[in-house]
């Protein structure tokens, strides 16, 4: 209980700083409802674990309707009383100004007929599109209409370069940095990334207790145990973080506003549900879509090997069960991955044979499920990590091609492999087209194609179950 209490209050620091800064601004009710609100159904699975005791958990259909209530009741809360601005109710969506003879001829005068021979000119609600032939690299002809509309028209508009059908065109947008937005969140918020990391790093420790053996009973009795904890939650946050920190370091290099990463803490299942960042500018060409892209699998994937070597040279192994799936880390049987079959063999040596499975410790289960984060983060579908690679590749027509190649093949890998449909459906409902890059005409060198494949080649073997003269080879 004593953990409990520790997460509770953690969480509900957490929504106080998530309320005063998300909804006290666009409210006139009372910061303080909002948050008995939200922390509704932690307060109520709190007094039931007080009265029953832990080991009668409350029904499922009780915390969703917990959490429907929450949801809703603020939802409800905030439109019936939201606080509007007196100089401006309802901010419009910006707006191209119509530009008179003067400012057209400039505008024209932007597009030098060498490097892109402007035909006409396209009005639209929120932009102007600018259409002709590209009679030069596209690299060139970005910058040097990106530079001539700067000097013409200052910070008025960002300048796009896309592609379609009928060839590559130009597309002048307001210049959101124009735009003044009141009660902006701010960019960096470590309070509230430091709150969701101490937050995870609990849920995940209580869950690599229970992973390690431990039963709630004996956790409570002597929180000294939690130490049985931190392999796998300190393996799991590594991982992740480091994946983040990759995207995140690598985006600030190619000086897009990015928010630092954000855990999400779980009190159940792997005890977290992974951590993100969030662009806050836009992408400016497909050479930095890329980088950001596969930075982050490249990361975590050189954390998660060591590691994942390192658990399973710790684990051992118990006959091999017929009802093995993907999460029984009591008898994973690694020969459905070919890569983490060469693994398993190289840590575990002699004691892996045939018709063994893996009882896997903690931290294993740490670096395999970084296995599969990468293996899914890098499918090539919409904004998923991959996706934005292929993107960056062939461009974007190509790579919602890719995209839905790749949702079906999911899908009849997922009829033998049972316990992948779950996240084969999910693919369906991811959209398959990108946000684009400023510049996303633009190709990647032969450098970052062949890395690309390679990231490519890695889900493959990832994916793939060892084949069956690899597997005699190994004596699996």
């Amino acid at each position: 209980m004593l953990l409990w209490f520790i997460f509770l209050a953690i969480l509900g620091l957490f929504v106080h700083n998530l309320v005063k800064s998300r909804i006290a601004p666009f409210t006139k009710n009372p910061a303080w409802i909002f948050w008995w609100i939200l922390m509704t159904p932690a307060l109520v699975l709190t007094a039931w674990l007080i009265v029953l005791g832990p080991n009668n958990p409350p029904p499922v259909g009780m915390v969703f309707m917990l959490f429907l209530f929450s949801l809703f009741s603020s939802l409800w809360l905030m439109s019936s009383a939201s606080t509007p601005k007196v100089e401006q109710p309802n901010p419009p969506e910006p707006e191209i100004t119509p530009i008179d003879a003067g400012e057209e001829s400039r505008l024209r005068n932007c597009f030098p007929w060498s490097i892109f021979y402007l035909q006409h000119l396209d009005y639209k609600p929120q932009a102007i599109l600018c259409r002709g032939r590209l009679r030069t690299n596209s690299e060139q002809a970005y910058l040097t209409v990106k530079n001539n509309v700067e000097r013409a028209f200052g910070e008025r508009f960002l300048v796009l370069f896309q592609d379609s059908l009928k060839g590559p065109f130009f597309a002048l947008i307001p210049n959101p940095a124009q735009v003044k937005k009141e009660n902006e969140e701010p960019l960096k918020r470590p309070f509230f990334a430091l709150c969701l990391l101490l937050m995870t790093l609990l849920t995940t420790t209580v869950i690599g207790t229970k992973i390690a053996g431990i039963s709630a009973l004996d956790l409570e009795r002597n929180l000294t145990l939690l130490r049985y904890g931190l392999p796998y939650s300190l393996g799991l946050i590594a991982i992740l973080g480091t994946h983040e920190l990759g995207h995140y370091f690598i985006a600030l290099g190619h000086k897009i506003k990015t928010t630092l990463p954000y855990f999400i803490p779980l009190p159940f299942f792997l005890g977290t549900f992974g951590a993100f960042i969030q662009m806050r500018s836009s992408v400016p060409n497909r050479r930095a879509l890329f980088d950001v892209a596969i930075a982050g699998p490249i990361a975590g994937f050189v954390v998660t090997i060591p590691l994942l070597i390192w658990g399973l040279s710790l684990s051992t192994t118990v006959a091999q069960s017929s009802q093995s799936n993907l999460l029984d880390f009591q008898a994973l049987d690694p020969r459905f991955s070919f890569l983490l079959s060469l693994l398993s063999k190289l840590a575990m040596g002699s004691s892996l044979t045939v018709g063994q499975s893996i009882l896997m410790h903690p931290l294993a289960i740490a670096g395999y499920i970084g296995l599969i984060i990468t293996a899914l983060n890098l499918l090539p579908v919409g904004q998923l990590d991959g996706g934005h690679i292929v993107h960056a590749m062939y461009g974007q027509r190509t790579a919602i091609v890719i995209g839905q190649i790749t949702r079906i093949l999911v899908f009849l890998l997922a009829l033998s492999r049972s316990d992948l449909l779950l996240w084969a459906i999910l693919l369906f409902f991811f959209p398959l087209v990108d946000q684009p890059a400023l510049n996303d005409v633009s190709e990647l060198d032969n450098g970052r194609d062949i890395l690309g494949l390679l990231a490519l080649g890695l889900l493959i073997i990832i994916l793939l179950p060892v084949p069956t003269a690899v597997a005699h080879w190994l004596n699996i």
